[in-house]
């Protein structure tokens, strides 16, 4: 079971077609689909009238704004459930609120209370107006100590904070970290993957492609390949094994999203 656990439609604004979507992700079995941020009602409408028709296929995570006001378990469900969506995104730097705000923590209440789980997008690329500081994954390590049975995943491994991102998942059962590959940022992807090697958390991170910025099948060519990528230098080596291991993890099981 091969999943690809970061793509989005939309991107830009310009749309990107059903049928494109399901020919760039042959490459994988299954797809979680994160609703981009803006008006709530109408990117997750979309995103759900999108996946309606593909459920085998694909897992919907709608855009959430937790600071605006009070969301309840019951308001959490008519957004997602009765959707026919599987999770949560937030975007705390670009939405401008900390990760632990109060009105944050009464959203993951509800998350974890209806088996929600959520992924936190903060990065790489943020516009000037967001709030870097609140990008940060070590931010999250009061989330994770607080609702213990809520699954978290860290987007993009928290770039440009990676080493938080590892200190944070090796502390907590709870919490992942999507492992989008960048093929055009070899000595990033590089850093990211050695280093969680080393950390031993490479059991932890789950395998994306970030589409439309990165196709699977691209980015599943480019770690099977890890151990060359830079040619005959003299630097540390991962084990195919583990690679092998992070592509084909499951992230449905993982994040206890049921099929259709």
């Amino acid at each position: 079971m091969i999943v690809d656990c970061h793509t989005h439609i939309g991107f830009s604004g310009d749309g990107e077609g059903l049928s494109e979507y399901l020919s760039v992700s042959k490459a994988v079995e299954r797809t979680i689909v994160l609703a981009r941020r803006g008006e709530a009602d109408e990117v997750n409408e979309r995103l759900s009238e999108f996946i309606k028709d593909n459920r085998q296929k694909m897992a919907g995570f709608a855009f959430v704004d937790p600071i605006p006001q009070t969301i309840t378990a019951k308001q959490l469900n008519n957004m997602t459930r009765k959707k026919g969506l599987s999770g949560a995104v937030v975007y705390c730097a670009a939405c401008g609120f900390h990760p632990a705000h109060s009105r944050a923590m009464r959203f993951y209440e509800a998350a974890e209370e209806l088996h929600l789980p959520v992924f936190f997008h903060n990065g790489p690329v943020l516009g000037s107006d967001a709030i870097l500081e609140y990008a940060q994954p070590v931010l999250l390590d009061e989330v994770a100590r607080t609702f213990r049975d809520l699954k978290i995943v860290i987007g993009d491994v928290g770039q440009p904070f990676v080493a938080q991102t590892h200190a944070v998942i090796g502390r907590h059962p709870n919490v992942y970290a999507d492992l989008t590959i960048n093929t055009g940022k070899l000595w990033e992807v590089y850093n990211a993957v050695v280093t969680a090697y080393e950390q031993k958390v490479m059991n932890k991170l789950l395998f994306g492609s970030g589409f439309p910025l990165g196709k699977a099948d691209e980015s599943i060519e480019l770690l099977l390949g890890f151990n060359k990528m830079l040619g005959e230098k003299l630097l540390p080596v991962v084990a195919r094994s583990e690679i092998r291991d992070v592509i084909e993890r499951d992230a449905f099981s993982v994040l206890g999203i049921e099929g259709d």
